[in-house]
């Protein structure tokens, strides 16, 4: 893990905004995965309600052009290169953090994705299941492990995972990437029970289809852009989410607003998901 260096532009204008009754200003956030789709709007977004940021991502490149975007909106940025499957990068995550704010209030985990060609489950190699698993699952266990501490110690913390409807659902030829997504939400629910009264709210948020850097992309192949088809025909509202609606609920659920639900599952589906 390192920390890049970021430069700041002469003049920054802090973004105004309606919402920050959300109480975020002042708030510390770090944001995995925040250089590209779910987790780049939501870095964006609780920027601009008044938190400082760290961003961690693997990417260096993208980390470096996120990071400049944000500060030259005026927003209090720290950008952390790293992987999320790697412990000792999370540890060291947080603890600049810490060290670099004094304090870390709210873990957005967005680290994920679908790294594997579709296919059925019995073609999946061990190396293809593992993989899976540390991006989707261990990424989050692991960030959730190293920032914990750090929460505790004020009594007070926001974390939301992101999971998918096909961590409930279970999708056809994805069953790797479904079932670290239904590890992700039964992750969350102990981990909610466990902190109910510690003041560290706990959530996930479980996405349908969004449309991102990685699904228009993968529209190239055509094995993937006919599974997005299916997943897309799913949707009664008849199209993609976008990742700044689902930084919208992100927000909601890292803001002091949220003061009686822990261990939750928010669905942002378009109207697929029906419990």
């Amino acid at each position: 893990m390192k920390t890049l260096p970021i430069s700041k532009p002469a003049r920054t204008t802090r973004v105004t905004s309606d919402l920050r009754e959300l109480g975020l200003e002042n708030r510390v956030a770090l944001v995995t995965g925040a250089a590209s789709g779910i987790g780049r709007a939501t870095a964006q977004l609780l920027g601009g309600r008044g938190a400082a940021v760290a961003l961690f991502d693997l990417s260096e490149e993208r980390l470096r052009d996120t990071a400049a975007a944000l500060v030259e909106r005026g927003i209090n940025v720290l950008a952390l290169q790293g992987s999320a499957t790697d412990p000792a990068d999370c540890n060291a995550a947080a603890a600049t953090c810490f060290k670099h704010f004094g304090r870390i209030d709210i873990l957005v985990n967005s680290v994920g994705g679908s790294a594997i060609p579709v296919m059925p489950m019995w073609e999946v190699s061990d190396d293809q299941w593992n993989l899976m698993m540390d991006l989707n699952l261990k990424s989050a266990f692991n960030f959730c492990r190293a920032v914990i501490p750090y929460m505790l110690q004020r009594q007070y913390g926001r974390i939301v995972n992101i999971a998918s409807t096909a961590g409930k659902e279970g999708n056809p030829n994805t069953a790797a990437y479904c079932a670290a997504k239904a590890g992700v939400i039964s992750m969350t629910k102990s981990l909610g029970k466990e902190l109910a009264t510690a003041g560290i709210m706990v959530n996930a948020v479980t996405p349908a289809v969004v449309e991102t850097e990685g699904t228009t992309t993968n529209d190239a192949n055509p094995e993937r852009r006919a599974q997005l088809d299916k997943m897309r025909a799913k949707i009664p509202m008849g199209r993609m989410g976008r990742s700044e609606e689902v930084a919208r609920l992100i927000a909601f659920l890292a803001s002091d607003h949220l003061s009686f639900s822990t261990g939750a599952v928010y669905d942002i589906s378009g109207g697929r998901a029906t419990y």
